[in-house]
């Protein structure tokens, strides 16, 4: 095999730029490292950078080879591309998602080579296939400011979204190289049947041999062989006693090595054994929706992958893992890989499948309207057939879905609402190929049509319907409702929900100046993508809090309040368990410094919202549901055993005075939410908040405010922040005189805190340990509070 990959030469059409371009990379991250324009993310160079998506770019190289026949592979070739080897075609490529393989032995010379790739202009290219639609075939505008992205198989918020930079970037994001040609293993297909204390695994090996050939698959010591006819070979082995593969929380993540042989080619993939079934049936509600996982039914707790960064030459597998290792932190067992990025590469999934994180992935169609012609439907379903041969051993998989709301989209645009049946058919075509390109594969994948959808072949409205399927519930924030309009619905499972917040202040240091620290600021306007956003973000605070005293503060509390908005909505929604039975808030993560739903900014930083996932997302736990005239407060347990716990009920008023309610012994019971206590309104006085704890299998603390926060006359906290060093660590002790709510740290140099935001009870001390990513780092601490961000108190730092 000889590497491709290394420093090519980056040139436009028009002979205006030449650069350096490492591939795998992107085009604009190269520009930018050879100083040909400024940072992308900085300010509002963004708009002053789209030119680079309307021209083509063509990137050269030379090597040395030896002459012997190679096939020349390509991962993640983005997008509309020529290859020329020695100036033949080589290649001509229109999608990013798909492994390109061409024999290349004609075209290789012994000694020097040449390999030319031309990038052609998204933007060209996508109003070239718009032109020669049949019928127009609309986007969504108010996502992508670049046109006509629907026409192209790449990464669809590559022309923007309403969180992401809109820039169209090119490049290649997986490999290229030359393999030699002979003996080779394409693909391997495994699928699992369990039984009693054993496990069936077929597995189909795709390949390719000189000569009529044995191929051999080993697992768990079980060895079988099987002849290769027609390029295919089928081995089965029976595994007895199998170890077993849970999500995270549930049991180990045990992977073993399936070691493949054809001739002199050998593979190896990393299986874990589950029996992993998506559950939706007909029920008096209407039809259910959950995972159901080795027997157990598990309330999948999560949120919503977006691609890790826009520029895809900037992504890192360390840095994956840091965002996937802070979801498993903050207690999640699932996300959604959305359908506007792209498939991940297969590092990702090994990563999952190695942290126990499972994965909704959706196909990439998202939010668009989509072509139905036969050639962009036969790219489709060749797509569907070689992603789903590449991924489909991983254990991690848990479902496969169609898109991202394109049943919904079918009512977005004029041409769409007037002419539906044309569009629904053409809608349906697409959807119909998918699914058979997944079932070409795999017969028997978990399926699921769209997100959010009420079943197979049902296009109703599962953005207001609970009953059935998978819901996205976008009122609060859209439609302006307020929180607790979360409560008024029961989903069977929500695939999305969120709230906007602002990036943390070192994140906004990255992409604006002082002068720009004010939300109506045209820097601040250009990084919030989504029309009203930053109103709505005010607007709700107005309605929650008395007004923040600065920018810093307003940053504070938008992020506050964000937590807040999906606790209410998780709380709710886990207390309905099993009626429903998964909550995936969006988003996890950015792709570049923005005001958004994420919990993560961009670069992994937690936001509050992170710190309280890690509470409300608690595999055990107790939660407060305003009910009729009560607080209910429920235990959730979902662990495998029924948990002990103890749960006592406290009035505080501001100053900390407390009165006990309540108490009360149970046994949570993994199957169902359960009532532990049940306190009328009338209990707590209108200077008073509710506020509860539990021991036992778990220990923990909350609280339940009943009115806004503004309603409350807060006290000067007079927090005492005590701070010592711990070896590589940093310990801060916090302590108020009265009732601090949300009470945050911020370091001045990059790491992680082991919790932040609590609320403080009067004389009860809270520590929080800060890791510096930098072990050398002596890191400055300043505090945050409800009442110094409202009332005008200065921050406090140490």
């Amino acid at each position: 095999m000889q590497d491709l990959a290394g420093t090519w030469t980056l040139a436009d059409a028009q002979g205006n730029h030449s650069v350096p371009f490492p591939l795998p990379g992107d085009g604009i991250s190269a520009l930018q490292a050879a100083g040909a324009i400024p940072d992308p993310y900085f300010g509002r160079n963004e708009y002053g950078l789209r030119w680079i998506s309307e021209t083509d770019w063509v990137a050269t190289r030379s090597f040395t080879h030896d002459g012997k026949p190679c096939d020349l592979v390509i991962e993640g070739l983005d997008t509309v591309a020529e290859v020329h080897l020695n100036g033949v075609l080589a290649l001509s490529a229109a999608n990013a998602f798909r492994r390109w393989r061409v024999d290349a032995a004609g075209l290789l010379r012994k000694g020097k080579n040449e390999i030319a790739i031309t990038f052609r202009s998204p933007v060209t290219e996508g109003a070239a296939r718009q032109a020669a639609q049949p019928f127009f075939v609309p986007w969504h505008e108010g996502n992508c400011p670049i046109p006509n992205g629907n026409m192209l198989r790449k990464p669809q918020c590559d022309f923007g979204w309403d969180w992401n930079i809109a820039l169209a970037p090119f490049g290649i994001w997986g490999g290229i190289r030359l393999e030699p040609q002979g003996d080779r293993i394409a693909d391997v297909i495994v699928t699992q049947t369990h039984g009693e204390g054993a496990v069936t695994v077929t597995v189909e090996v795709q390949g390719i041999a000189a000569t009529e050939t044995q191929v051999t698959a080993t697992l768990c010591g079980i060895t079988r062989s099987a002849p290769l006819r027609q390029g295919v070979a089928r081995l089965v082995l029976d595994i007895p006693d199998p170890v077993l593969w849970w999500p995270v929380g549930l049991g180990p993540q045990a992977l073993h090595d399936l070691t493949v042989t054809l001739g002199t080619a050998r593979a190896t993939r990393r299986i874990g054994l589950r029996d992993l079934a998506l559950v939706s049936q007909p029920d008096a509600a209407g039809r259910s929706f959950g995972f159901r996982v080795n027997g157990h039914d598990v309330f999948a707790r999560g949120a919503n992958w977006i691609p890790a960064d826009a520029l895809h030459g900037r992504i890192t597998p360390d840095g994956v893992r840091d965002l996937l290792q802070s979801a498993i932190d903050a207690n999640m067992n699932m996300i959604r890989i959305w359908g506007g990025g792209r498939y991940e590469p297969d590092w990702f999934y090994d990563l999952c499948d190695e942290m126990g994180l499972m994965v909704w992935q959706d196909f990439m169609f998202a939010c668009n309207l989509y072509p139905s012609t036969p050639d962009f439907l036969a790219d489709v379903a060749a797509e569907v057939r070689d992603v789903v041969s590449r991924l489909n051993h991983h254990a991690c998989i848990a479902l496969w879905c169609g898109d991202n709301e394109l049943i919904g989209a079918l009512g977005w645009f004029d041409v769409s609402r007037q002419d539906r049946d044309r569009y629904l058919v053409s809608y349906d075509r697409l959807n119909r190929t998918v699914e058979e390109g997944l079932r070409a594969v795999l017969p028997h994948a978990n399926w699921w049509p769209s997100s959010p959808s009420p079943g197979v072949l049902a296009f109703g409205d599962a953005w207001h319907d609970d009953s059935s399927g998978d819901m996205h519930f976008w009122s609060v924030w859209h439609e302006g409702r307020d929180f607790d309009h979360y409560r008024d619905v029961r989903p069977r499972f929500c695939s999305e929900f969120g709230f906007q917040s602002y990036p943390s202040m070192d994140v906004i240091r990255r992409f604006a100046d002082p002068q720009d620290f004010n939300i109506a600021a045209p820097v601040m306007e250009s990084h919030q993508k989504n029309a009203g956003g930053n109103a709505r973000i005010a607007e709700t605070m107005f309605r929650y809090f008395r007004f923040p005293v600065d920018f810093p503060n307003f940053v504070y509390l938008s992020q506050v309040q964000q937590g807040l908005a999906i606790k209410t909505a998780v709380t709710a929604w886990r207390a309905l368990k099993p009626h429903c039975m998964g909550t995936l808030y969006w988003q996890l993560n950015d792709t570049w410094p923005v005001c958004s739903w994420a919990s993560l900014d961009h670069g992994g930083g937690w936001k509050l919202l992170h710190h309280m996932a890690r509470r409300f997302y608690a595999d055990l736990t107790v939660i407060c549901i305003p009910e009729g005239g009560d607080f209910v407060l429920k235990a959730v347990n979902d662990r495998l055993a029924p948990a002990p716990l103890r749960v006592e009920a406290w009035a505080v008023a501001m100053d900390g005075t407390s009165r006990k309610l309540a108490e009360a012994d149970l046994t949570a019971p993994p199957d169902r939410a359960a009532e532990v206590l049940r306190l009328p309104h009338s209990g707590i006085a209108a200077g008073e908040i509710l506020s509860f704890i539990w021991d036992g299998a778990a220990i923990g603390h909350d609280i339940h405010a009943p009115r806004p926060w503004k309603a409350y006359d807060l006290l000067p906290p007079g927090i005492d922040m005590t701070v010592t060093q711990d070896g590589t660590q940093w310990k801060i002790t916090l302590v108020s005189r009265a009732l601090a709510p949300f009470v945050a740290v911020e370091a001045d140099v990059p790491g992680r805190f082991s919790d932040n935001a609590p609320t403080l009870i009067p004389c009860i001390p809270v520590t929080l340990i800060f890791t510096p990513r930098d072990a050398g780092a002596a890191p400055r601490f300043t505090l945050r509070d409800l009442y110094s961000a409202t009332y005008g108190s200065p921050s406090q730092g140490a």
